[in-house]
């Protein structure tokens, strides 16, 4: 059976088996990502704690062992283009061929990048070998930027990328109206739908507060009885929120592409997700 025949039949299915799972470089995570099959893309964050050089070793260590790796760069972690282009030649040299770019959480003057359209547009000008690029979309909106600036945002960047992974929610009818939105502002980049793992409850709400994601969370309590799951420690279900996109998940108007998998260094959880919901008739 072919892959375009299994997805038709079941395109929840297909987007679980290949989903790509976020890795954030701890100190464990080398250990962690051995856990996923080495034909699962794996992609790597890149956050001020950590820094630009803890996640090119890690995607390093992960094409040694065999995955596809897609490391995340932070447009206002890097000082400027030269370092960018070390930063180039160092992931030709690897052999990494995606790339996806964010704007970061840094602050301060320490980078000339103010975010990442600027970046993407002296990456344009340097010689490298990726053949993705990709860019980070917001459907709730983001707590610091005016919705008109992520629109320009997302317009001057699809030139140069190939698709645009969702910050996580929760809620598939809110990211349905944004993307019909987008699509009629002129926005084409493939959706790959930022999807949590499938975590504790507790954990998942926590964790979902930290990076502001409320609304959803309060989308994510009300369906699932955030009292009863607190205290029986039920567990979060990705495949529902797939399923709850109906026939929309395979809409070529939409251009949903695939699945981010927010897997909060729980890969195992993850794993099980994909083998579960990826197995099945």
């Amino acid at each position: 059976m072919s892959f375009s025949e299994t997805s038709h039949r079941d395109p929840v299915s297909a987007m679980a088996r290949s989903a790509a799972i976020e890795i954030i470089p701890l100190k464990s995570a080398e250990e962690k990502l051995l856990l996923a099959a080495t034909d699962t893309k794996i992609t790597i964050t890149c956050s001020p704690k950590f820094g630009i050089a803890r996640t090119m070793e890690l995607s390093a260590y992960a094409v040694k062992h065999g995955y596809q790796v897609v490391p995340h760069l932070a447009a206002r972690q890097v000082s400027g283009r030269q370092e960018l282009q070390e930063i180039v030649c160092r992931l030709n040299d690897v052999g990494v061929s995606e790339l996806f770019v964010i704007g970061g959480d840094a602050t301060g003057e320490s980078g000339a990048y103010p975010d990442s359209a600027a970046l993407l547009d002296d990456l344009a000008e340097l010689d490298h070998r990726l053949e993705r690029i990709g860019v980070g979309c917001y459907p709730e909106g983001h707590p610091n930027i005016a919705e008109k600036a992520l629109l320009e945002a997302l317009r001057r960047k699809q030139v140069y990328a190939d698709y645009m992974v969702s910050q996580l929610c929760f809620e598939a009818d809110t990211i349905l109206g944004w993307l019909r939105r987008m699509r009629s502002d002129g926005v084409k980049l493939p959706l790959r739908i930022g999807v949590a793992a499938p975590l504790s409850m507790r954990k998942l709400i926590e964790l979902s507060v930290k990076i502001g994601v409320g609304s959803s969370v309060r989308f994510l309590s009300k369906q699932h009885g955030l009292v009863g799951n607190l205290i029986l420690g039920g567990a979060y279900k990705p495949e529902e929120l797939l399923e709850a996109f109906g026939e929309e998940l395979q809409s070529p108007e939409l251009g949903i592409e695939g699945v981010h998998l927010f897997s909060f260094n729980q890969v195992q959880a993850a794993v099980d997700w994909q083998k579960r919901i990826g197995q099945r008739p």
